[in-house]
């Protein structure tokens, strides 16, 4: 392998493209009915706090293993670790995690775009419709494995069709305009949103922290649900963003950059809550109604709303450059394994997946039909929930322990070499004193959540099972740490 790499034409190209693999369905479908859930401002108050203390510096930490080694997470270890270190192997969980990721990411892709035509075709807004029927309309398009598959492929084939342009001239150019498409609508629909009739009381749920809500909610709850919001929401774990510091120059320094990039993500979920929660207040919809909010709740409201037909289909259409914008930055990822492990080049590594990856979205497809049999974690879930899992609640915290014990352990890559990276280039820089609390204390916090999520997760099960996956959970842990032990650094002999 040689250091030849592309690098990003401007720095909002970088900025607006690592800000587009963050910006998900986390931030506009989640985020709001978290909001909704667990009392509104109060909720967003502490998500703000642990946006700083957790989702900031593992963001860091990616980013500059990133550009210091010019590899994506399959090779980027292998580059910087110590002689005789094992933390290159995390570069295949890595690996597997946007595969994983990609199986079921796509088809939710997928849904919004057959909402967005069904939107603009009238669909909703046509006859009078109710919630019951709206639930019934999303029922059919899951049972329907055909029209899964087709849209799909639509995302994965234009996804993989704007990574095969290169860096520059395809996931640069693209994701900026869809970017500033996805900006443009966001403040519009926002705009809508609060000028409707009822929405003041929407605005205050939403602005005016209620403490005595959140108590109601269950502070515990509150703050744990907060901490794993921040947490997830900035898509760190499994080198999706690391792949973007490989583009990066050395130009800029890198909390810098982040800090930016920090800011878009948030506004973008802020802005999310500015549609969904006022509108639900104007039309009396339950804006805690949870993952259904965006699927059935919504189309509910803009079937009564004036001018619903426009507003929905504009409302589906920024939803899906979230969702797009995310596809195509973890593609790239995904396309320069080929690159990087075997020397493929950008089109061999691109025709590779593009055929693979719709094969490998079919369980997940055909987990809401054919395969609806298949619970795998008890009853009401289906393979989605799977693959979910294994991402979110597994890959992704293990890889962000991995990537800050990596950064900041004397047998890892070590804290000079990464305050040294981090810091090189124009803008914010990292301050020294932070060493303690990412070395100690950031890794504690991460275990902690992972750990919780995992009891969480499997509290309703029968004890023994319980046992055994928090035993799973903690080897997890421990093996994240063994990873980066296993490296020596000169004389160095604790981590």
């Amino acid at each position: 392998m040689t250091n030849e790499r592309e690098t990003f034409g401007s720095r909002l190209g970088f900025i607006l493209v690592s800000a587009g693999c963050a910006v998900g369905l986390g931030n506009v479908w989640k985020f709001p009915y978290m909001c909704g859930q667990y009392g509104g401002a109060a909720f967003i108050l502490i998500y703000l706090i642990f946006l700083l203390l957790l989702g900031f510096p593992i963001m860091l930490a990616e980013f500059s293993v990133g550009r210091a080694s010019r590899r994506s997470c399959a090779a980027s270890f292998k580059v910087l670790e110590p002689k005789g270190a094992l933390t290159h192997h995390f570069g295949t969980f890595g690996m597997i995690g946007n595969y994983v990721l990609m199986m079921f990411y796509t088809m939710v892709a997928g849904w919004l775009l057959y909402y967005c035509f069904r939107s603009a075709r009238g669909d909703f807004t046509s006859m009078p419709l109710n919630p019951d029927q709206i639930n019934t309309m999303f029922s059919d398009m899951t049972s329907s494995w055909q029209t899964m598959t087709l849209w799909t492929v639509i995302v994965i084939v234009l996804s993989f069709g704007i990574c095969l342009l290169g860096v520059r001239d395809g996931v640069e150019k693209i994701s900026k305009v869809m970017m500033v498409l996805l900006f443009l609508l966001i403040a519009v629909l926002a705009v809508n949103s609060v000028l409707l009739k009822g929405a003041g009381e929407g605005l205050r749920f939403y602005l005016v922290p209620d403490f005595v809500k959140m108590k109601e909610a269950g502070i515990g709850r509150v703050v744990f649900g907060a901490m794993s919001q921040a947490f997830f929401t900035l898509s760190v774990g499994i080198g999706s963003l690391a792949i973007f510091g490989s583009y990066m120059d050395k130009e800029r320094s890198i909390p810098g950059e982040s800090a930016a990039i920090v800011f878009l993500d948030t506004f973008v979920a802020i802005m999310a809550g500015f549609i969904i929660i006022p509108a639900c207040f104007a039309f009396h919809v339950d804006s805690t109604a949870g993952p259904r909010l965006i699927f059935i709740t919504l189309p509910t409201i803009f079937n009564a709303m004036k001018g619903g037909r426009i507003w929905g289909t504009l409302f589906f259409l920024f939803m899906s450059f979230a969702a797009l914008s995310t596809v195509i930055a973890v593609f790239e990822n995904i396309v320069s394994f080929g690159m990087d492990l075997y020397g493929w080049s950008r089109k061999k590594a691109v025709i590779f997946n593009m055929i693979l990856i719709p094969f490998l979205s079919l369980p997940c497809i055909l987990g809401f039909n054919v395969l609806s049999f298949i619970q795998p974690l008890g009853a009401g879930t289906g393979i989605m929930d799977l693959e979910d899992f294994i991402v979110s609640n597994n890959l992704l915290p293990v890889g962000s322990l991995v990537y800050l014990l990596f950064c900041t352990a004397k047998r890892g890559w070590g804290w000079d070499n990464f305050i040294k990276e981090a810091n090189t280039g124009k803008g914010l820089k990292l301050v020294h004193g932070m060493r303690f609390y990412m070395t100690y204390v950031l890794p504690l916090l991460v275990a902690g959540i992972y750990l919780k999520g995992y009891w969480d997760f499997f509290y309703d099960f029968p004890v023994i099972i319980r046992i055994v996956t928090m035993a799973i959970a903690l080897g997890m842990v421990v093996f994240a740490v063994w990873l980066v032990a296993s490296g020596k650094r000169d004389s160095d002999q604790s981590l």
